[in-house]
């Protein structure tokens, strides 16, 4: 067997590829001294992907080691300012190590100590349960204050209350949620009836009167709060500031966004306030530590805002804004820095060429660490905090950072590339020299079955177009490619890094070559170039993908005979506006796509924004169902039932409109057009059982339709089981 052939075989394993431990954030200690991963761990059934906890070397000079196991997996991973690791998880207690059923699970807080070496180890120990979930943890950095943003049932004063409403709901098998406001769902779930509430974690009443008594605890290590922490019976949490309605409106409070000041005295989070037609736009609070009290820093005037972090002084706090959208004026963000003495604050960009995200500081405040999205990278930049000024700072050019951790002495991200998972590394700030730090055996997939360059073009407006080419191993001017067109989602976004979902090696190993274009509305290349897409989706981003295409089927290792489309959310709503655009293409996937404008609009999650986004003339004109009767290619609709941002409507309206008013449509109960349907997954298709189908039935239906080739559907759908 050729070299090229067993690459092909390896990566055609998806039960390999599947299993591939996938790193998701990373968490540094005050003292730059450890680093610990979120890895995903593929269970032994293969079924579902438990969160499990790594601790990496910062000098780079020892393996990965693992800090967590269990059924129930961990999260929310934060270290204390003594260089504890504390973390949740919804595991049982029990034994045998066996998944206990929903109703029974509960939210459980961990730690696991630092040792004299000041190392992580020994086994984790139980601080806390309750029965409501635990969604973020934030601690300081300076101080010993653990803060927990918890879900929380409105009128619940404690947790002993909670417990109460709870089993009140659950006595009565009641699952009824009453909404006084908007939104009622996000992504793929239902919010409410609880909400989440900040709370500080400190010893329970009980423990303190035994301290008081004399007996100490055998649990007893150091504080939280000022206190020292006990077994798990004895911590409790003391929720802050009185946030009933807060809690009736869930996703106002962005609990991920929460910022803690590293004296542990004040949270600072971003909060949605309501408007006219239920809108919700986002200002900034500040909630006092210890008395509760919130006071309200950033009203959204001339757009939203969000906090970012604070500096180590404690003074400065990085801040986001969004400017106010409408259909005529296009999103862009820019950042800026609240000063928490004079209670002013100044921005340091006004409509930059980069949409910044703040990560972190210099020490010494003079500095902010950002990242964004710059021509297919997201890359690191240091933005002088006095006068806006930034540059590059990582000397990787091809590279993106994410999960940017500022130390002492150096930075810690994760490195990623349209052909790198990511992994850990360490880069100094003062010359910008990235160094890998060893991660996780198999973490790092070698041998990939193809290459990536890059495609530019110029649109019809002389605007430049770029996109990544992931070339097939093989291909040449002898054998040339099939070319696949993936549009990404968002549709503000890019392709910048390694994607584990739509992921362009699993086709190459096919023989595809796939272009990852940046049409009108993605980011990297300037508020200009997002805004030419804006309230027209259906324009610049159709004729900038056609445009690349043009230029891609150029190339003599690229068969323009051979051609197809397919795009998810976004790219969805664009693989259907294609195929009632033109019969270029020989197949297009569509998956989580918007079809009917009018009907997506007020049925997705965050109607607000979309009413935003659109005028009405603007959504008549750039909805796909409009040309439904234009529909000449062969349709594989993939939709999950469990989708709440596009909602299942859209995929079941254009399911049926594709078979009674297409061009190609069913005859009898027969159709060329296929549709893929998941009960219980969501936007994404997260189980590794169902993104295994999702591959073989999209390659099975390009394979047909492309190349000319039928192969059997997997058996668990019907195809042929073999002995």
């Amino acid at each position: 067997m050729s070299l090229e052939a067993s690459i092909s075989d390896y990566w055609k394993d998806l039960d390999h590829y599947l299993a591939l431990p996938r790193l998701n954030n990373l968490v540094l200690s005050p003292n730059g001294k450890q680093l610990v991963t979120t890895v995903a761990l593929l269970n032994a059934t293969g079924t579902e992907y438990t969160t499990q906890l790594f601790a990496i070397d910062p000098a780079g000079e020892q393996p990965a080691r693992q800090l967590t196991h269990g059924a129930e997996g961990a999260a929310n991973p934060v270290f204390t300012s003594t260089g504890d690791l504390i973390f949740t998880s919804a595991r049982t207690g029990q034994d045998k190590g066996e998944k206990n059923s929903a109703a029974e699970k509960q939210s459980r807080l961990y730690r696991l100590s630092a040792g004299q070496d000041g190392l992580l180890a020994g086994e984790a120990e139980e601080l806390y349960t309750r029965s409501g979930a635990l969604v973020n943890l934030l601690a300081a950095k300076d101080a010993e204050t653990l803060v927990a943003v918890a879900a929380v049932m409105p009128g619940a004063a404690s947790d002993e209350e909670d417990n109460k409403y709870r089993a009140l709901r659950k006595d009565a098998k009641v699952d009824a949620i009453y909404h006084a406001s908007y939104p009622i769902r996000f992504w793929d779930h239902d919010l409410g009836p609880d909400g989440p509430r900040f709370g500080v974690l400190e010893p329970a009443a009980d423990a303190e009167d035994k301290k008081k008594d004399g007996e100490e605890p055998d649990a007893l290590k150091h504080a939280f709060a000022g206190h020292r922490p006990y077994a798990s019976e004895n911590l409790s949490l003391r929720l802050l500031g009185d946030q009933t309605e807060a809690a009736r409106r869930a996703p106002v409070i962005e609990a991920d966004d929460s910022q803690l000041s590293p004296d542990g005295t004040t949270i600072a989070y971003g909060i949605g306030v309501g408007g006219g037609k239920f809108d919700q736009r986002f200002a900034v609070e500040l909630l006092d530590v210890a008395s509760g009290e919130v006071r309200r820093i950033l009203e959204p005037v001339d757009g939203e805002y969000g906090p970012g972090p604070f500096s180590d002084c404690g003074r400065y706090l990085a801040i986001h804004r969004v400017n106010d959208t409408s259909a005529e004026n296009a999103i862009w963000g820019d950042v800026g820095i609240y000063d928490l003495h004079t209670d002013e604050l100044r921005m340091l960009t006004d409509r930059p060429d980069h949409w910044f995200a703040v990560h972190g500081w210099s020490a010494d405040a003079a500095t902010l660490y950002a990242g964004a999205d710059d021509g297919g990278r997201y890359r690191l930049f240091a933005i002088d905090a006095a006068t806006g000024d930034y540059k590059v700072l990582a000397d990787d050019p091809d590279a993106s950072f994410i999960e940017v951790n500022v130390g002492p002495d150096a930075i810690y991200a994760l490195r990623a590339a349209i052909d790198a998972v990511p992994t850990p590394v360490r880069i100094d700030p003062a010359t910008g020299s990235v160094t890998q730090l060893q991660s996780l055996v198999g973490a790092n997939p070698e041998n990939l079955p193809g290459t990536v360059t890059e495609v530019t073009t110029t649109a019809d407006d002389g605007v430049p177009v770029r996109a990544w080419l992931v070339l097939p191993e093989g291909a040449s001017a002898e054998a040339p490619a099939p070319l696949l067109t993936f549009i990404h989602g968002g549709p503000v976004m890019s392709w910048n890094m390694w994607s584990w979902r739509w992921n362009p090696y699993l086709l190459a190993a096919h023989g595809y070559a796939v272009l990852l274009p940046d049409p009108a509305l993605s980011t990297g290349y300037g508020p200009d170039f997002v805004a030419r897409g804006w309230n027209s989706w259906g324009e610049k981003p159709y004729t900038d993908l056609m445009s690349i295409v043009d230029e891609t089927i150029k190339r003599d290792d690229i068969d323009e005979t051979k051609t197809a489309a397919l795009g998810g959310s976004f790219g969805g709503y664009m693989a259907n506006w294609i195929a009632g655009q033109t019969d270029r293409f020989k197949a297009i996937v569509t998956h989580a796509s918007l079809w009917a404008l009018d009907q997506f609009g007020p049925t997705t999650d965050a109607a607000f924004y979309w009413d935003r986004e659109f005028s009405p003339e603007g959504l008549a004109k750039n909805s796909p169902h409009n040309n439904v009767e234009n529909i000449n290619t062969p349709m594989l609709v993939i939709h999950g039932d469990k989708d709440y941002r596009v909602p299942i409507g859209e995929g079941l309206r254009l399911w049926w409109e594709l078979n009674t008013k297409s061009k190609l449509p069913a005859e009898g109960l027969e159709t060329i057009h296929r549709f893929l349907y998941f009960p219980q997954e969501n936007h994404w298709i997260l189980s590794p059982q169902h993104s295994k189908i999702w591959y073989q039935v999209v390659t099975a239906f390009l394979s047909e339709h492309v190349l000319g080739e039928v192969q059997p559907l997997p058996p668990v759908l019907g195809g042929t089981v073999t002995s």
